[in-house]
């Protein structure tokens, strides 16, 4: 029976829906469980009169279910989800599996995440214990499997949490290591495979047999070690599916398995490959806010969220009031801020948005991350603008779900490539992530809109342009796959480091930039790193004082390409900083060096409008940011939002609409003013 119990799991799993959605859910992670008394009815005649809509419970807290082993207890959960049922609040019910129980650690401590450096993660903190450890793995089935017994069949339960923020926590004990030579025994087939592609021949470190493998501490060799993250990656991507297939059991139609990443684009974990898993994806966005609101990172993660099943997706946590571990940062938001951070999500394709949390906590390291109500539980500046944006949402909520977006800017994001990098750095002040985000903050100060894209990625075709951070390792199949996309009619910009070694992190023993030579136009034999800043010669993107590069140069010598820039120097000033290959119906753009951020600006948009992306969204003020999709009625949706604390006014460039905030018309090259810190939601007519 169990057998057949699996089957149908994986069967489940295989044809998952996006679930229905038929408005946008709005509400906060609760737990009655930490108040310091029993307030649960006061709790919801204010989430009732809030608009509140949803609530996430349970993941929190397994000595609550699980007090004492083997003793369950769903009494106080029966009270709350019951209580919620009546008051029409609908839940998002979590798996408890992120923090253990002390019982759990005393009579079991090896379940414990031991680290590279042979420390072992003590008891007091959560996410301490290593993922793949059978025991660990025997005590989570248990309690997962009692609470969806329990809860199967309860009205309010509209999908489920599969454990919460998850990594692989640093763990490399005995457990890892040897499914790592499992992991390399299934790849690889033999060790003689291994020394050939590590090139184990250095140093005399030929290995024989797989016995012979040494631990991860203390190797320096970097194929080993990007294949080691890769192995790490894959063991929350089981974690996560092992759950999901559990949840998958009980479940019924309708109802949803999620699992809530945490913010930013990760290189510990295979985003894109645990959704696979789920049947939407979440993501906990938190991000700065007052006079530092711009929502660039938040928009990143939602990016990587809506990117990871080309879909829409949750937000199951992010800022309410002030955040932090402790009370040195402790920043709420202005006025609009809270209210403009909602629409913002929607915006980005978001169906939920839920802040962490409902009250603030009176005890424990999160004392300070504020939730909607303050340390005193009574409403307060920050309810009265959840609540307005909950009545706003009851009444336009369905007009806002499902919005669908397609984007025609894409950027390639490789784990594989942030941690080569990470093992043979080229800065101690620039990295891989470091340009990442300076590519994607361009492209938002443009006001392009862009999806997250893996090496995996097949349909590039689709993008009008690709924006590629430096691809230090991949298969010659994926470069080649780059250069098709350009021959084939796209814009790629390809930046300083892509093509130099394989997917096994090994130097190729070609001409740089290997296979991408011919689309690139170019190649290179030499490089250099750059102890002072350089500008380039006469200025050529007009960047003014930020016509400045630094730290690295590739020292390009062309082939079919044209240089944009030259560096003004006195030797390096024979070598292209920039260079534009028209390859087939495409172009290359590459960058030998790291840019200012102005110059980054400036050399995107050049490559946007040889795309033909030259839009009337350029044209906006800086303060103001546009967002677009169609929306649930099929109509376009453009969603204006003004990160300043003064008026911002622009010519509204599209067709007739209505601000579904204020049932106002918005004419074509209309004079806009938004007030500062809002909104609003032009829906086309």
């Amino acid at each position: 029976m169990k057998q057949i119990a699996i089957l149908l799991a994986s069967l489940s799993l295989a044809l998952a829906q996006p679930p229905k959605i038929p408005t946008v859910l709005y509400g906060a992670a609760y737990y009655q469980e930490y108040m310091p008394s029993d307030r649960l009815d006061k709790d919801i005649e204010l989430m009732k009169q809030s608009g509140l809509t949803v609530v996430r419970l349970g993941e929190s807290t397994w000595t609550s279910w699980e007090p004492k082993e083997g003793q369950f207890e769903f009494a106080w959960m029966d009270r709350i989800l019951d209580a919620l049922h009546k008051a029409g609040i609908k839940v998002i019910m979590g798996t408890p599996t992120y923090s253990i129980p002390p019982w759990l650690h005393a009579k079991h401590p090896e379940i414990m995440a031991v680290h590279l450096d042979g420390s072992t993660s003590t008891y007091g903190i959560r996410q301490n214990m290593d993922i793949s450890h059978p025991a660990y793995r025997f005590y989570c089935e248990r309690v997962i499997r009692q609470i969806m017994a329990h809860y199967k069949d309860h009205p309010s339960i509209i999908g489920y949490q599969v454990d919460n923020e998850t990594s692989y926590y640093q763990s490399a004990g005995p457990v890892v290591q040897k499914g790592f030579v499992d992991y390399l025994k299934k790849k690889f087939g033999s060790t003689q495979e291994l020394n050939k592609v590590w090139g184990l021949v250095y140093w005399g470190q030929l290995v024989q047999g797989w016995d012979e493998l040494p631990a991860r501490d203390g190797i320096l060799n970097p194929g080993y070690k990007v294949e080691f993250e890769r192995f790490q990656r894959t063991r929350v991507t089981d974690f996560l599916d092992w759950q999901a297939r559990i949840v998958n059991e009980y479940k019924r139609p309708g109802q949803f398995v999620t699992q809530d990443f945490s913010g930013g684009v990760h290189t510990d974990i295979d985003q894109w490959a645990i959704a696979r898993s789920l049947d939407i994806a979440s993501t906990n966005p938190y991000y700065s806010v007052q006079d530092e609101l711009d929502f660039q990172t938040a928009t990143l993660t939602d990016d990587v969220a809506r990117s990871v099943k080309d879909a829409n997706f949750l937000v199951t946590e992010t800022n309410a009031q002030t955040i932090g571990w402790d009370s040195k940062g402790q920043f709420p938001p202005y006025d609009g801020q809270l209210r403009m951070n909602v629409y913002g999500h929607l915006a980005d394709g978001a169906n939920m948005v839920e802040y962490w949390h409902w009250h603030s906590l009176h005890y424990g390291q999160e004392t300070y991350w504020k939730g909607v109500l303050s340390h005193d539980l009574q409403p307060n500046r920050i309810f009265k603008e959840f609540s307005q944006v909950g009545h706003e949402l009851q009444k336009i909520g369905p007009k806002l779900v499902n919005l669908k977006k397609t984007q025609d800017v894409a950027i390639l994001f490789s784990a594989d490539s942030y941690h080569g990098i990470r093992y043979m750095p080229f800065s101690d002040k620039h990295d891989y992530m470091s340009l990442l985000q300076q590519l994607h903050k361009t492209l938002y100060r443009l006001n392009v809109g862009v999806d997250i894209i893996t090496p995996e990625t097949k349909d590039l075709q689709r993008y009008k342009v690709i924006v590629v951070p430096p691809l230090y390792v991949a298969s010659d199949t994926v470069l080649n796959r780059l250069a098709e996309y350009a021959k084939n009619g796209g814009h790629l910009l390809l930046t300083f480091k892509s093509g130099f070694t394989d997917e096994y992190d090994t130097v190729r023993p070609v001409m740089a930039p290997g296979p991408l030579r011919e689309a690139a136009g170019f190649h290179y034999q030499e490089f250099s790193s750059l102890k002072q800043t350089l500008a380039l010669k006469g200025d050529p993107f007009k960047a003014g004082e930020q016509n400045q590069v630094s730290t690295w140069i590739e020292m390009i010598e062309l082939d079919t390409a044209k240089a944009l820039a030259y560096y003004d120097h006195p030797f390096f000033s024979r070598y292209p900083a920039i260079t534009r290959n028209e390859f087939g119906r495409g172009s290359v753009t590459f960058e030998g060096t790291v840019l200012s951020d102005e110059l980054q600006m400036r050399v995107v948009d050049t490559v946007l409008k040889q795309a033909g992306l030259d839009g009337p969204d350029r044209q906006l003020p800086a303060a103001i940011h546009v967002k677009h999709g169609t929306g649930n009625s099929g109509h376009a949706m453009h969603y204006y939002f003004n990160y300043s604390g003064s008026p911002q006014s622009f010519a509204y460039p599209y067709s007739g609409a209505v601000d579904l905030l204020t049932g106002k018309p918005v004419a074509k090259a209309q004079s806009v003013t938004l007030p500062a810190w809002d909104v609003i939601i032009a829906e086309e007519r």
